[in-house]
C-alpha cells in the first residue's frame, strides 16, 4: 500500500491479508514504532505491544489458532482527525484446535500516518474467547 491510500482502504486491505493468512504482509502495514493496545485484555495477556517487531511476534501464530473466514458487518467510521478511524466488525471462522466456530465482535480505534498503522486499540471481548473454551496462554493469538 502507498502513503496516498486512505486509512479506510488500508484497513480493508489489512482485513484481506488476515483472511489470506498473510501475517508478514499484515505486519508490513505497520509503522516501525506502531503501538497495538488491548484495553480489555485478561490477566496474563499483553495489554500493549510497542513496535512492529513486538506486533509481528504477537501475530505470528494467529492462523494456527483461528481460521478466519470473513469480517461481516464491517462499519468504518471516519472521525474529525482524517488519520483516525473507529471500526465496528465481526470476525467469523473456526477454531483450528477444536474445529468449533469463532465469532467475535470488535470495536477498534485505528490511527494511520503516512500509509501505515501507528496505533490500534482493539476492544475485543475476552469473555467470548473464554466461553469458547480457548486458552491462548503463552500463544500470540487472542
Amino acid at each position: 500500500m502507498v502513503a496516498t491510500t486512505s486509512p479506510a482502504d488500508l484497513y480493508r486491505h489489512s482485513l484481506r491479508l488476515l483472511l489470506d493468512k498473510d501475517i508478514p504482509a499484515w505486519v508490513d502495514l505497520w509503522a516501525e514504532h506502531g503501538v497495538m493496545e488491548f484495553p480489555f485484555a485478561p490477566p496474563g495477556r499483553p495489554q500493549r505491544l510497542e513496535g512492529r517487531a513486538a506486533i509481528a511476534a504477537y501475530m505470528r501464530d494467529y492462523p494456527d489458532h483461528i481460521d478466519l473466514h470473513d469480517f461481516p458487518d464491517l462499519r468504518i467510521h471516519r472521525t474529525t482527525d482524517t488519520g483516525t478511524l473507529v471500526v465496528e466488525m465481526r470476525g467469523v471462522g473456526r477454531m483450528v484446535a477444536t474445529g468449533g466456530p469463532f465469532d467475535m465482535t470488535y470495536i477498534a480505534v485505528v490511527t494511520v500516518q503516512d500509509g501505515r498503522f501507528t496505533s490500534y486499540r482493539d476492544y475485543w471481548n475476552p469473555l467470548a474467547v473464554q466461553a469458547s473454551g480457548l486458552n491462548f496462554a503463552g500463544s500470540g493469538a487472542r
